[in-house]
């Protein structure tokens, strides 16, 4: 019997690492089988093309790269992720929580695109990689919703005002923008569970929103 897997999705710099290792200590700690896993995987080989799609090798701006290009070096990172490292737990049972996923793509691919042509995007994109490559899809995916103005302050303080540590995406705010506006609508036509992040553009407190998706995840799972 298959285990769970659950998604914490949002802008870059909305806290998705933090959340998800919060969420995977916590249920850890309720006595559930937890694996929590991270996209992309850098430490795998089968990351090189995103990697070097992220640093700017395929060029310096993220529409540079088509939406479906970019969607394939994703795709093969996360196929060899589950192929290698968590098939056997998930299908055992367990419960992945994972700081990143198919959905990545969604929001930061979809963006590029005519309006007009996100929904057949998205039809691609999730064919692809649940039908097609095999991977599990989602059984809950939770948003951290964080507006670019504030996410981007929170990466200049994870990168200590040292801006060239960000990648193509990260340094774009024209292009985060538009990935917000994405965001908002995948979040929407797939019924995503929204968190609200903040308040008066002000980030809360990391306690205040983990406690809001430990009580989402929870719930979904009648954990």
């Amino acid at each position: 019997m298959n285990g769970k897997l659950v998604i914490i999705e949002g802008l870059d710099g909305s806290g998705k690492a933090t959340q998800s290792a919060l969420l995977a200590q916590a249920l850890e700690q309720a006595g559930q089988k937890v694996m929590k896993i991270s996209f992309p995987n850098y430490d795998s080989p089968a990351c090189g093309p995103v990697k070097m799609y992220l640093e700017g090798a395929f060029g310096e701006r993220p529409e540079d790269v088509s939406a479906f290009a970019a969607s394939s070096f994703y795709a093969i990172d996360r196929y060899a992720s589950y192929k290698t490292i968590w098939q056997g737990f998930y299908k055992e049972g367990g419960i992945i929580i994972s700081d990143r996923y198919t959905t990545s793509n969604a929001v930061h691919q979809c963006c590029k695109l005519p309006r007009e042509e996100w929904d057949g995007y998205l039809s691609w994109l999730f064919d692809f990689e649940y039908r097609v490559m095999g991977i599990p899809a989602p059984d809950q995916v939770v948003y951290l919703d964080m507006p670019v103005e504030v996410s981007q302050k929170l990466m200049t303080q994870r990168y200590q005002g040292d801006e060239q540590k960000k990648d193509i995406h990260e340094r774009d705010r024209a292009y985060l923008a538009a990935a917000q506006q994405a965001g908002d609508y995948c979040a929407q036509k797939f019924g995503w569970t929204r968190i609200p992040c903040h308040v008066n553009q002000e980030p809360l407190s990391i306690q205040a929103i983990a406690a809001a998706v430990e009580k989402t995840v929870r719930d979904a799972l009648y954990l």
